[in-house]
């Protein structure tokens, strides 16, 4: 027996099932709540089966399969059983629907892409209802711009409209596999990844210019401390700061003229050439 046929024979038997009077509903939830009866549960349970079809109907055009969103209403059927309480004078099938609709809404959001989405409740509410609302507007006559029906779309469901623009272009594409192949030729066997490019460094070249980058810093402030107080306060303005101070501004603050900054300024350079060096040959770097 096909699946497809399964399915039909199972709907079948859920819409033969029979209704349950307001009492014979109470007696079979207060069993199962206090008793636990198995069987009590399997009738309350059968007789809103038909209730589960109807609700996973309503989702058929988002490409699952139905028997699926069937079952994940089953789910949603029984946790609402389980968390009935019969005495509030609450029909079971109103209790019901809630839970019900949620578990199938919760499948397709897990299913219906790879992506994850529709993590809050706005984004819940902009996926099963952006295309209601966009084909809906899309039907008046009017020349308004895309971006006035979005806001309008984000006006009705109380969201922002950046968020109604992000669903709507993940609504308007489908998922697309990587390793996809770009043709069908049998000739050319390139994927969607191939063409993608990361341009930035390996990971163990990040590394080995971060523990250069640190040595050197090392050494650097190593080679400082043989500087006099001036020296250094000249080379750390004039060097070591991203817009470097003028030998003037330097001289007017030290209360000397730019030439002897520029004196003092090659020696201390000198200096730290000399102690770099010893250090290592390689560090000698300032001109």
């Amino acid at each position: 027996m096909s699946d497809q046929e399964s399915r039909r024979r199972f709907v079948r038997a859920a819409m033969k099932a029979p209704y349950l009077e307001r009492q014979e509903e109470h007696d079979l939830a207060v069993k199962w709540r206090d008793d636990k009866d198995q069987t009590a549960l399997h009738k309350l349970t059968s007789a809103h089966m038909r209730l589960v079809i109807a609700i996973a109907g309503r989702f058929r055009n988002f490409g699952l399969p139905m028997s699926d969103l069937i079952q994940e209403g089953h789910v949603g059927l029984l946790e609402a059983a389980a968390r009935f309480e019969p005495d509030r004078q609450v029909r079971f099938s109103t209790y019901a629907t809630w839970w019900i609709r949620a578990s199938i809404q919760d499948h397709i959001l897990r299913n219906w892409s790879i992506v994850r989405g529709g993590t809050s409740s706005s984004q819940k509410a902009l996926f099963f209802n952006l295309r209601r609302l966009r084909a809906k507007l899309a039907q008046r006559p009017s020349d308004k711009p895309r971006q006035t029906m979005f806001n309008e779309i984000a006006g009705a469901l109380g969201v922002a409209t950046k968020d109604v623009e992000l669903m709507d272009s993940r609504l308007s594409g489908p998922d697309a596999s990587l390793n996809a192949p770009i043709t069908e030729s049998e000739n050319d066997a390139s994927t969607r990844q191939d063409f993608l490019v990361d341009n930035a460094p390996q990971p163990d070249e990040t590394v080995q210019e971060q523990i250069d980058t640190e040595r050197r810093t090392s050494w650097l402030y190593s080679a400082l401390s043989v500087l006099n107080e001036r020296e250094l306060r000249i080379v750390k303005e004039r060097r070591l700061q991203e817009n470097g101070a003028t030998l003037e501004s330097l001289g007017t603050s030290l209360g000397i003229s730019k030439e002897r900054v520029r004196q003092i300024e090659a020696r201390a350079l000198s200096k730290l050439r000399d102690a770099l060096v010893m250090d290592d040959p390689e560090m000698a770097v300032f001109n």
